[in-house]
C-alpha cells in the first residue's frame, strides 16, 4: 500500500482536497479530527496537568489552550510532545486496517507534514495551493479570524513555494472542483505504479 501525505497551509483547501480524496475512495487519515477525539479524551488528562485550567467535564478547551500555546514556542512544544505520540499511535491504527482492507493507498492528511518531519513517514508529498489572494480571502472569511491570529498560524507554517518545491504532486485549488477531481485521478495512477519509500 502507497501512503501519500497530503498538507498544504491553513486556507489552500486541504480539507476540500481531502473530502475528493475520500470521494475516489481512498481511505483518509485525518490529523486534525484525531486531534480533536484526542482532545475530547485521552489527551485532557495530561494537557490538564501541563496547561491547568485548560479543561472542563474532562475535556480540552480548545479556546483556552489555543490562548496558553498560540504566542509561546515552549508551550507548544510541550502540548505536541503531549499529543504526537497518541496521534502516531493512531494513524498507525489506521493504516494498518486500510492496508489490511487491501487498499492500494491510503491518504494521511496532516497540515504540518513537514513541520514534524512527516515527510519520512509517508511515500509521496502531496502539496495544496492556491494564490496567496484566494489564501487570505478563504481564512479570514472564517469565524473568529483576524488578520493577526492569521499571522501568528502562518509564522509557525512552512511557506508555499517550499512546500511545492519539496512536494511529489501539487494540487492547486484556484479554479474548481473539478480540475482537483482530476488531478487527484492522475495522482492515483501515479502512485499506483510508485515504490514504497517511507522509513
Amino acid at each position: 500500500m502507497i501512503v501519500l501525505g497530503l498538507t498544504g497551509s491553513i486556507g489552500m483547501g486541504k480539507s476540500t482536497t481531502a473530502k475528493l480524496f475520500a470521494e475516489a475512495g481512498v481511505p483518509v487519515y485525518d490529523a486534525d479530527a484525531a486531534v480533536h477525539r484526542l482532545y475530547e479524551g485521552e489527551a485532557a488528562p495530561a494537557i490538564e496537568a501541563a496547561f491547568p485550567g485548560t479543561t472542563a467535564d474532562g475535556r480540552v478547551d480548545r479556546i483556552k489552550l489555543s490562548a496558553r500555546v498560540v504566542h509561546d514556542p515552549a508551550a507548544m512544544k510541550l502540548l505536541e510532545q503531549i499529543v504526537h505520540p497518541m496521534l502516531g499511535a493512531s494513524r498507525q491504527k489506521f493504516l494498518s486496517e486500510a492496508e489490511q482492507s487491501g487498499a492500494a493507498v491510503a491518504v494521511v492528511d496532516v497540515p504540518l507534514l513537514f513541520e514534524t518531519g512527516g515527510e519520512n513517514r509517508v511515500d509521496a508529498v502531496v502539496v495544496v495551493t492556491t494564490t496567496p489572494k484566494i489564501q487570505r480571502e478563504r481564512i479570514l472569511s472564517r469565524d473568529n479570524m483576524t488578520g493577526e491570529k492569521l499571522d501568528a498560524i502562518l509564522a509557525r507554517q512552512l511557506p508555499d513555494a517550499e512546500k511545492r518545491q519539496r512536494a511529489h504532486f501539487v494540487v492547486d485549488t484556484s479554479h474548481g472542483l473539478d480540475p482537483v477531481r482530476a488531478r487527484i485521478r492522475d495522482i492515483l495512477d501515479q502512485a499506483a505504479r510508485m515504490p514504497r519509500r517511507r522509513s
